[in-house]
């Protein structure tokens, strides 16, 4: 049904004249949590964001402005790469602002894990306010859910970002990185801030810090545990990456193995074929006479992805599994009705 008013014509469809106004539909339940999440935890998301734009303008500063100057200056100087020069002021504040992304890439897992294991979650288990949402039209799965899905969006969305502006950075500091023979891809910050592991690893201290949560359901000793638990799950995945994909290996007659890339371990082969690492020896051949060759077994530059992609996965498989076992800890603390 069309009506006129002052010239203007609404379509009301079925409605009589005279009826009253239809109420706005109410919010769902889902809707309501991430609503809920965004407004009780603000104060962290603003952080995060704020963090991640600062860094941000730095990286964006450091690919241009700042890199031309670095270079500019290293031109001027003369130095080779050989010559182990200090350098100028330039470079100093380049290097500040471009190490800056790969930095808060490697530290924001613990942050993480700490934040949600004092905060998201055990803040309100021991608050009572969990409870309280559950007994209304919220079930405890999907109150898990939308404390999870908000910051992990969030956080994913940083990371992402950061990632990429790390990449062009490393890229277009090609030719000043092979000049002063620093930044090696295979460092720890380096290499969780050019790929997929840093924003898995970030992930990781979601997970673990909602599983401590629901666990201790006390925010200091859950913000601590939060913060160990996920340094060290992280650390221990990390000192494993070199196994996670096959070595190359060099073999010299000589004891000057010319490997390029992240060294694994390097030591000399007997007559008989044995391999002896020389890595705690003072010498080149450990005190002994009996070797024939040396042997290098090395990372180079192209196991970059295979090793990022495998860490990866099994970063992503672990965070699954945390998330699994949360939900199933929240049955049992929701006397089974999830």
């Amino acid at each position: 049904m069309s009506t006129t008013t002052t010239g203007t014509t609404e379509t009301i469809g079925t409605a009589r004249s005279g009826d009253p106004p239809r109420p706005r539909p109410a919010l769902t339940p889902t809707r309501g949590l991430i609503r809920a999440t965004f407004r009780v935890h603000q104060s962290a998301l603003w952080f995060w964001g704020l963090l991640v734009g600062l860094v941000s303008a730095g990286l964006v500063w450091a690919a241009g402005p700042g890199l031309d100057a670095a270079w500019t200056e290293q031109l001027k100087s003369g130095c080779a790469p050989a010559d182990y020069c200090s350098t100028g002021p330039a470079y100093s504040l380049y290097g500040l602002a471009a190490t800056l992304g790969p930095a808060v890439l490697s530290i924001a897992p613990a942050l993480i894990g700490a934040w949600a294991g004092g905060a998201l979650i055990a803040r309100e288990l021991e608050s009572g306010t969990a409870r309280l949402a559950w007994t209304q039209s919220v079930t405890p799965a999907h109150w898990l859910a939308a404390k999870l899905a908000v910051p992990a969006a969030v956080i994913v969305s940083g990371t992402v970002l950061l990632t990429l502006l790390n990449r062009l950075v490393w890229w277009r500091e090609e030719r000043l990185r092979e000049a002063l023979g620093t930044r090696d891809w295979f460092e720890s910050a380096v290499f969780a801030g050019h790929g997929t592991v840093g924003t898995a690893y970030a992930l990781l201290g979601l997970a673990v810090g909602a599983l401590v949560g629901l666990l201790l359901r006390r925010s200091l000793p859950g913000l601590a545990v939060g913060l160990v638990g996920t340094g060290l799950l992280a650390g221990t995945l990390q000192s494993t990456r070199h196994l996670l994909w096959p070595v190359e290996t060099l073999v010299s007659q000589t004891a000057d193995r010319d490997w390029n890339g992240e060294l694994v371990d390097r030591g000399f082969i007997t007559g008989t074929g044995e391999r002896v690492s020389d890595m705690a020896c003072t010498d080149d051949s450990c005190g002994r006479t009996d070797a024939v060759s040396f042997y290098a077994d090395f990372h180079p530059s192209s196991h970059f992805w295979p090793l990022h992609l495998v860490e990866t996965a099994i970063v992503l498989t672990a965070t699954a599994l945390l998330i699994w076992t949360s939900f199933r800890l929240l049955r049992r603390l929701a006397g089974g009705a999830v």
